[in-house]
């Protein structure tokens, strides 16, 4: 690997990573649920539609150690190690999967539907599979309330951000085939 690739994986890393955070910036709190609403899902589904695998994985890896050594980049500006063992920390690792699942499935075109298709399994499917079965577990409250507290109601905005998440990442894409830069 040239070092003009490393440089390349570790800036997009890095801005991806901040990305990941700032859309953490608000947290709007459920009354029935630990798990606040935030943009940061949006973030993954941008990072694994636009990003190569080891780009998408390095800048969930970089916000996910940020965030357990104490830096405030989770949800409402928290973290900490206590965070990613806690009711929320399922989401957080799920988030690296969602988006390498994300990354290795959309291949090398740029179909939209492919895109929207991935989108919704890694930035959803794998995201809350890994968030409800960790918050079931944590707090002890069984995988069907977890499912509908950690999950139903997040669905729907979850739905739109993958539709977010596609239109933004196929569109910036492109520019980047017409650039031929990665």
């Amino acid at each position: 690997m040239s070092r003009k690739n490393n440089v390349t994986d570790f800036v997009y890393a890095a801005l991806f990573a901040a990305l990941i955070a700032v859309l953490g910036l608000v947290a709007i709190p459920l009354p029935i649920s630990p798990v606040p609403v935030t943009g940061q899902s949006l973030a993954i589904m941008l990072a694994g539609s636009i990003l190569t695998v080891r780009q998408a994985a390095y800048s969930v890896l970089t916000f996910l150690l940020l965030g357990a050594v104490g830096v405030p980049v989770f949800a409402g500006m928290t973290g900490g190690i206590g965070i990613i063992v806690g009711p929320r920390g399922g989401y957080l690792l799920g988030f690296l999967a969602g988006a390498i699942v994300i990354a290795l499935l959309k291949g090398q075109s740029n179909n939209k539907w492919r895109l929207a298709l991935v989108n919704v399994l890694g930035g959803i499917i794998i995201v809350y599979t890994f968030g409800v079965l960790w918050l079931g577990f944590v707090t002890g409250m069984g995988l069907e309330k977890a499912f509908t507290v950690g999950a139903l109601p997040y669905i729907p905005g979850d739905l739109f951000k993958a539709f977010v998440a596609t239109v933004v990442g196929t569109a910036v894409n492109r520019q980047l085939q017409k650039a031929g830069s990665r």
